[in-house]
């Protein structure tokens, strides 16, 4: 008994290993070439990491207070706020491994890697078989969406794995009878972690939290529903508190959104039907993706594939059909459509970022679809992945061999939809580095060659860059106290170095220029 023991345990451990090793080896692969590609880094990915850094060291950000709920950063007339999810997931990694470019893109990839992962995981386990798992976890990690956004340090890396634990959470207690405590506390937290990783939480943790209404359907769920909104409604109460105190955390939405403190419901729904008509629009989606070339490269097709999208639309009314009385697949339907409502609210058509739970969604449905289009050939019953309970699958009029050929055509046609896309990203992608701020790391080296200090910082109309030196100079590292951010309407002194986002400087020795930044001596 014992020998046989040690036997299963060494082939487990066999097993448990050579799965580690695959799934490091294609995060390798994942991350090829991350090191300079995205080129430079944008001013949000600095603020966040610098932010980070400081919280890392002393467990307060730029401004305020220890370890607060929402950060502020930038300041004047940038001034905004970031959430919490990415800054202290950041800080936990530079405590232990020390600040870094390529180690907060490595956070980012990791997190977008590990969120495809468990797409593929709940695929199996929703299907019952593992193929389909595989398929739906590779058509994640190389869809262009998630792949891009994966390697930005931005506030959005997080956000689809935030979803993902939803999904999860939600899968959990649906496979139960009746909700149990913990269930409705892993609901809850995973709504609060959705609401507080991105601005567009706000509206989508909300619109999903309404959207477990699908689960009602007798009257221990309804119980389970209500005291998962209340658990819900609690986390929420540190978000009411902030903004009430702190006004300027819905700034920013006003700047981005045709709504306005006075637009009457008649004018916001006018202007939002056709906006969410645009983000819905599947030839942006897959022709042309988000103009902006810092969230998606420019001429190589969009930002999702067509055979993964044929798949989901197939997946759509699979559900609409055969799954309609299953409640989570309701839910994942909402979830689509509601996904895509806070991208409308803002002026921004096809935003990648504030739409970024869409292709959560999208991808999901593609499991019904491959499940349809590639059925087992045992006619008409198959054990449940998660029991012994035998599962009836409904007779279909098409012929399993037709399906699996539709099914192949679309994934060998995704196939090379990729290795388009992945070549193009690999071999342009790091020509970009003009919309990732690589010209300010030049003029930075250039103004700390001078000897005059300290090195004046003045934000002007291409933005707030001082936040740049700043982060660069932990990194070196150098002390910060060489460096002066210039307050909102005042100069530099003359005889002052100034690095400036202006777009042309008076009264001044130009040093150099490099893109949109500029570097002088001030007279």
């Amino acid at each position: 008994m014992f020998s046989l023991f040690s036997k299963l345990s060494r082939e487990n451990l066999t097993y448990a290993a050579l799965c580690i090793a695959g799934i490091v080896a294609l995060f390798v692969i994942y991350t090829f070439g991350i090191t300079s590609n995205p080129p430079g880094f944008y001013v949000d990915e600095s603020a966040l990491c610098y932010n980070a850094l400081l919280v890392a060291k002393t467990g307060a950000g730029e401004f305020g207070s220890k370890f607060p709920l929402f950060f502020q950063i930038y300041s004047g007339g940038f001034t905004q706020y970031s959430n919490p999810t990415q800054i202290y997931l950041l800080a936990a990694v530079f405590w232990l491994f020390g600040p870094g470019i390529v180690i907060a893109r490595l956070l980012a990839a990791a997190s977008m890697f590990s969120s495809g992962l468990l797409l593929g995981v709940l695929g199996a386990r929703l299907s019952g078989r593992r193929v389909i798992g595989i398929i739906v976890g590779v058509l994640a990690l190389i869809t262009p969406w998630f792949f891009e956004v994966g390697r930005l340090a931005l506030e959005t890396f997080f956000y689809p794995m935030a979803v993902m634990l939803l999904l999860w959470a939600i899968y959990r207690a649906h496979r139960k009878e009746n909700w149990g405590w913990v269930n409705v506390v892993a609901i809850a937290l995973a709504l609060t972690l959705v609401t507080y990783s991105y601005t567009i939480g706000r509206v989508l943790g909300p619109l999903l939290a309404f959207g477990l209404i699908s689960f009602a359907v007798n009257r221990k769920r309804i119980i389970a529903v209500a005291a998962t909104w209340l658990a819900y409604a609690v986390t929420l109460i540190p978000l009411y508190l902030f903004n009430k105190n702190n006004p300027g955390l819905t700034t920013r939405f006003y700047l981005l959104s045709y709504i306005t403190p006075t637009s009457s419901y008649g004018e916001i729904i006018s202007k939002f039907i056709p906006r969410f008509l645009e983000d819905l629009n599947p030839v942006t989606m897959i022709y042309r993706g988000d103009i902006n070339q810092r969230h998606h490269l420019p001429d190589a097709f969009g930002s999702f594939f067509l055979g993964v999208f044929v798949l989901a639309v197939i997946g759509l009314i699979v559900v609409i059909i055969k799954k309609h009385t299953d409640a989570y697949w309701r839910f994942i339907v909402f979830g689509l459509f509601a996904s895509v409502i806070p991208a409308s609210l803002t002026v921004d058509v096809f935003h990648t970022l504030r739409m970024i739970a869409y292709p959560v969604f999208l991808i999901m449905l593609t499991v019904p679809a491959l499940d349809w289009l590639l059925p087992s050939r045992q006619p008409e019953q198959q054990p449940d992945a998660e029991s012994d309970e035998i599962v009836k699958r409904p007779r279909v009029a098409l012929p399993w061999q037709i399906r699996h050929v539709a099914a192949i055509v679309l994934l060998m046609f995704t196939l090379v939809e990729a290795s388009y896309f992945h070549w193009e990203y690999y071999t342009k992608g790091a020509s970009r580095g003009y919309v990732f701020d690589s010209a300010y790391k030049t003029l930075y080296d250039a103004a700390v060659r001078e000897p005059e200090r300290p090195i004046y910082l003045l934000d002007n109309y291409w933005g707030p860059a001082y936040i740049h030196a700043l982060w660069y100079a932990t990194l070196e590292p150098r002390f910060t106290s060489e460096f002066f951010h210039v307050e909102d309407g005042r100069r530099p002194p003359p005889g002052a170095i100034v690095i400036s986002t202006e777009q042309a400087c008076t009264n001044c020795e130009m040093i150099r220029k490099e893109g949109t930044y500029l570097l002088y001596r001030a007279q």
